[in-house]
């Protein structure tokens, strides 16, 4: 497993930690076990769902200053780049988020 989805187990981890908090009184421990087991899914999937997108809006953004700034004999593929970056960094971006349910 590479570090940044350790890096987001612990942010999920922590998120669910705070939920729990939440819960006021005394809480049975199977109720406790399941809060946290939820809302710790659930950040997870919305933390991992949210790094894809940044990666493809980074790599959009690669393929836009390509596209500004092409290396010599490569301005003929600078349309097509920027063409990539748009489908990227919007329609990509939006459809992801849009099928995980998952907001900006």
């Amino acid at each position: 497993m590479n570090e940044r989805i350790k890096q987001l187990i612990e942010q999920a981890e922590e998120y669910a930690f705070d939920e729990l908090n939440k819960l006021q009184g005394p809480v049975e421990m199977s109720i406790s076990r399941r809060v946290f087991e939820q809302s710790f899914r659930e950040k997870f999937a919305e933390l991992l769902i949210q790094e894809c997108c940044e990666q493809l809006i980074k790599e959009g953004n690669d393929w836009e200053q390509f596209s500004l700034n092409p290396p010599d004999g490569q301005a003929h593929n600078a349309s097509g780049a920027l063409f990539a970056a748009y489908r990227l960094k919007e329609d990509a971006v939006d459809m992801l988020r849009e099928h995980f349910g998952v907001e900006e």
